[in-house]
């Protein structure tokens, strides 16, 4: 099972292409929207958080401390939290579990299950790339949202393709959302 976390930073559209990638390739998901993100949804795109929900098998609230995925004994394969935002980061470096998403990042870093954190912000502070740095060093894969040109991209969407494509080669699951180099 892949958790799927969507925090409060632009760019939420990759999370939710994420979850219909995994619908469609029948993996196993489950979902935690930030408040936060819950805002941004409704600025940055046209879909309603009901709809986004039913795209997961599993949903848990975003400040719910006592949900069984908060715990170590919880099973998951991996855990992407797309997009992240710097407050996000920022707690989970620090080992400041305060919410559902930073208890369960706490979770998958401590227990070395694949985290892909993509950091959502432009130009970046240095206590940003030193909270990517420390998560880094934890074993997190840090996969900013830079789309890679030599795909020709024709549209805002292959583009989103391409960045989803490559956070789940980083979870380890075949996909061919993107025009590979060659």
């Amino acid at each position: 099972m892949i958790v799927v976390a969507i925090t409060g930073a632009s760019g939420v559209i990759y999370g939710i292409k994420l979850l219909e990638a995994l619908n469609e390739l029948k993996i196993e998901n489950s979902l935690i929207i930030s408040d936060a993100a819950k805002t941004v949804i409704k600025s940055e795109t046209d879909y309603e958080i009901e709809d986004i929900i039913k795209l997961s098998d599993n949903y848990y609230e975003f400040n719910d401390l006592t949900a069984s995925i908060n715990s170590g004994s919880f099973k998951f394969e991996s855990l992407a939290i797309v997009p992240c935002s710097m407050k996000t980061l920022s707690s989970i470096a620090n080992g400041y579990g305060d919410n559902t998403i930073t208890r369960v990042a706490d979770v998958s870093l401590k227990e070395r299950r694949c985290t892909v954190i993509v950091p959502r912000e432009t130009p970046l502070r240095t206590a940003h790339i030193k909270n990517m740095l420390t998560l880094s060093q934890e074993g997190a894969v840090i996969l900013p949202a830079m789309p890679g040109f030599y795909s020709n991209h024709d549209t805002v969407d292959d583009q989103i393709n391409f960045v989803v494509g490559k956070i789940l080669d980083s979870l380890n699951i075949e996909n061919n959302l993107f025009k590979r180099w060659e």
